[in-house]
């Protein structure tokens, strides 16, 4: 019998970035309520996150705390929504769990006519989440 060999996964090449008041917070609510691991998180000497690097499945999410400088932060001073989809394997227990960690659900588990079952949740700080079945193709 030979042992498998995981198969490795091109490291993604889109990664949103959000920006968050409290990110500290926002890493907790992406790692405990949507099931996000944190691969990095970088903090200075009080504490508020400077970097941090969460994935699920392939993907890759990058935030940080708003209030930084230099170009990009400036870019991203200004207060805005952003949304991002995460395809997730069981649409109905991932909501269950978010849902148990208090999260705001905009929209329940929904049949797409796509054919994805999905839902919509807001994290803290107004950023908009979509979970769901649909696997986004590439080059298609």
């Amino acid at each position: 019998m030979t042992e498998s060999t995981p198969v490795e996964q091109p490291a993604p090449t889109v990664c949103p970035v959000l920006l968050y008041r409290d990110a500290k917070a926002a890493v907790s609510t992406l790692t405990e309520a949507f099931g996000f691991t944190a691969d990095a998180v970088y903090e200075d000497e009080d504490g508020q996150v400077l970097h941090a690097e969460l994935s699920y499945g392939n993907g890759t999410v990058m935030l940080g705390s708003q209030g930084g400088e230099g170009a990009f932060a400036e870019a991203m001073r200004e207060d805005g929504t952003t949304a991002v989809f995460v395809t997730v394997p069981d649409a109905d227990a991932h909501h269950d769990r978010a849902k148990a960690h208090g999260v705001e659900i905009i929209a329940p588990p929904t049949d797409q006519d796509y054919g994805s079952r999905d839902y919509i949740a807001r994290d803290p700080e107004g950023n908009v989440w979509s979970f769901g079945t649909y696997a986004v193709q590439q080059g298609g």
